[in-house]
């Protein structure tokens, strides 16, 4: 076998790995009501692909593992030009947020995962939500959830083999060259030791909406303050709760910050296709500052109870026509149903058990 094909296959078995950890990302997104109509695909359908027939009983189907934080948004104000959302108006805006890393084993080794995610949720005194989910990639590797479903399945390996069909997932990247930033992010990329040292990107667009009704489609990415450090000698890099270990003994020194970084699309940007980064050059404004103070185990806390829905918007943010952000509720929806159950199911069983014993004594 030749060198380059040696290359080709290293190549398309290390993009496998990130892309069926983007799918816990993704596939959380994929139904919504038309979407599939022709094809007969579910909701149901979708959140079965993703738990690959092993669900973890009352966790999260995609980013399984993670952990609870609580801060606020140091709101700049900068923002309030070109939208009457109530969290861009100068001010500090508590929230609950997450912390995670990709894929759906709640107790996967941080260190391993080529996926992290930062979701944040708001609720304001005037009854405004939003929320935001958040991803160390910079772009999507496809376009439209139908062509993400094929990828999916193909990059999953067959059940009686273990194994994936190697050239089919070759024809695949060549018949679709939309790929190309994914896959150069993903050359790029070098994970840190800190989920605090991180960038994470809105990836899809939104748009922002002004007092006249006057819309602006942005990204946004959240941008550390803090440098990227070795990991600290006390923590070894073979623990399976490293990056958690880590946040923990920093939020014991300091907080942990992150800007919010917010790019303005120009006429010549497609707002509607996340394939595709927008030139540097765009204008980018400071919306102000992540403040994150404290992190907790996510069984328990708060996070664990919430949906993080990117489409729970507040009053002066709209969804563009992106069709993988638009079809993200029914699934979302589907999976906290599910854990929702099962988290339930386990409490009643436990009472259960508890009753019987305490009948046997």
């Amino acid at each position: 076998m030749s060198n380059s094909t040696n290359d080709s296959t290293s190549i398309i078995k290390r993009y496998a790995v990130i892309f069926v950890l983007m799918a816990g990302f993704v596939l959380a997104f994929l139904y919504a009501a038309g979407l599939f109509g022709g094809r007969g695909v579910t909701a149901q359908q979708f959140v079965n692909l993703q738990e690959n027939e092993k669900p973890n009983a009352s966790f999260r189907r995609a980013h399984a593992k993670g952990v609870c934080l609580q801060g606020e948004f140091v709101a700049s104000g900068l923002l309030a030009p070109f939208t009457t959302a109530e969290f861009f108006q100068k001010g500090n805006y508590p929230f609950i947020g997450r912390f995670s890393i990709g894929g759906g084993n709640p107790t996967a080794p941080d260190l391993a995962s080529g996926v992290r995610s930062l979701a944040l949720s708001f609720t304001s005194d005037s009854g405004q939500r939003w929320r935001t989910a958040m991803n160390t990639p910079t772009v999507m590797a496809v376009r439209t959830p139908e062509v993400f479903f094929q990828q999916i399945k193909l990059l999953t390996p067959d059940p009686k083999t273990g194994k994936r069909d190697e050239v089919k997932i070759k024809a695949f990247f060549a018949a679709h060259p939309e790929m190309a930033e994914f896959n150069q992010w993903k050359e790029d990329y070098v994970a840190s030791s800190s989920f605090a040292t991180e960038k994470y990107h809105s990836i899809n667009a939104f748009y922002l909406v002004n007092n006249n009704g006057e819309r602006q489609a942005v990204r946004w990415a959240m941008a550390p303050q803090a440098e990227p450090q070795p990991l600290d000698e006390n923590i070894s890099d073979s623990h399976p709760d490293a990056l958690q270990i880590e946040l923990a003994q920093r939020l014991e020194n300091d907080v942990v910050r992150f800007d919010m970084l917010v790019t303005l699309a120009n006429d010549s940007d497609d707002e509607n296709n996340p394939t595709v980064a927008w030139p540097e050059e765009r204008t980018v404004i400071n919306a102000g500052t992540v403040v994150i103070r404290a992190v907790e185990p996510q069984q328990g806390s708060a996070c664990n109870g919430i949906n993080f829905d990117p489409l729970v918007l507040p009053k002066g943010m709209e969804a563009t026509a992106d069709p993988i952000l638009n079809a993200r509720s029914a699934v979302y929806a589907e999976s906290y149903r599910r854990r929702a159950r099962e988290s339930f199911q386990q409490q009643a069983d436990s009472q259960k058990t508890g009753q019987q014993k305490a009948g046997a004594q």
